[in-house]
């Protein structure tokens, strides 16, 4: 089974909103993989508290890392700017780790289309293609399936949105009109929903999804301090195959 953390960036808002980009980023691992990349994140988090002074039980949320610290403002923001930059770093070093990231650019859609619906539809969508294709690292069995794990967002809307998809998920043709049925046949249950203060996978979703945003629209400190390009860091860690016409494989709705 694979395990697929997802973390938000930017609003789903069309009216009034201030962000022009809603981001998603799924941090991808295998079942067989878990228990050692969790303990390769522990030791990192040790380091960063060694480092930085950012204890292990302290959550990293990029936007509020940066620009709503609370109890973190102790520690200087360009060092919290270096501790991210450090966590996407981690993981591009990571081994059997797939990153899949998607923007929806809210200026070419219709005033009425549903920001989120378009968002994780296309995650899902490019999820299950990866998988039954077989094209995540990790040992190729002859199935697997997968879980979602979400910070918590709109569960009800999400938990409808995969329900249809494993019955009925039109995906368009590349050439001429129509579409083809494919239903979601690797999700397995409705997405699990998690306070990501609890979860260190769903915070490196959080991050890889707020560079993915800044990398598109950055404020001005990521700007001014040359982080705008923080999210190709994660180089190896990306999942190219989930969109062949974009480098780094962002799917870009």
């Amino acid at each position: 089974m694979y395990f697929l953390y997802a973390d938000e960036s930017g609003d789903v808002g069309m009216s009034g909103s201030p962000c022009r980009y809603f981001c998603l980023s799924g941090f991808v691992i295998h079942e067989l993989s878990w228990h050692d990349t969790l303990e390769n994140i522990i030791n990192f988090r040790g380091r960063l508290r060694s480092q930085y002074g950012l204890k292990l039980r302290e959550e990293i949320h990029a936007a509020e890392f940066m620009h709503k610290p609370g109890n973190l403002s102790r520690i200087p923001k360009s060092m919290r700017l270096r501790i991210l930059r450090d966590t996407i770093d981690f993981q591009a070093g990571l081994n059997g780790v797939s990153i899949i990231n998607v923007l929806v650019d809210k200026s070419k859609r219709k005033a009425d289309e549903d920001i989120f619906g378009i968002a994780w539809t296309t995650l899902i969508q490019r999820f299950h293609n990866t998988l039954s294709k077989k094209n995540f690292p990790g040992p190729k069995n002859s199935t697997d399936y997968g879980l979602l794990v979400v910070d918590r967002t709109e569960e009800v809307k999400l938990r409808a949105l995969s329900r249809r998809m494993r019955r009925y998920n039109p995906v368009p043709k590349a050439f001429g009109t129509g579409a083809f049925a494919i239903p979601i046949s690797t999700l397995v249950e409705d997405s699990v929903h998690r306070d990501s203060a609890h979860s260190y996978f769903i915070q490196l979703a959080d991050v890889n999804a707020y560079f993915l945003k800044q990398r598109y629209d950055a404020c001005k400190y990521v700007k001014k301090k040359g982080a705008k390009n923080y999210f190709s860091r994660l180089g190896p860690a990306l999942c190219t195959v989930a969109c062949n016409k974009h480098p780094e494989g962002i799917v870009e709705r």
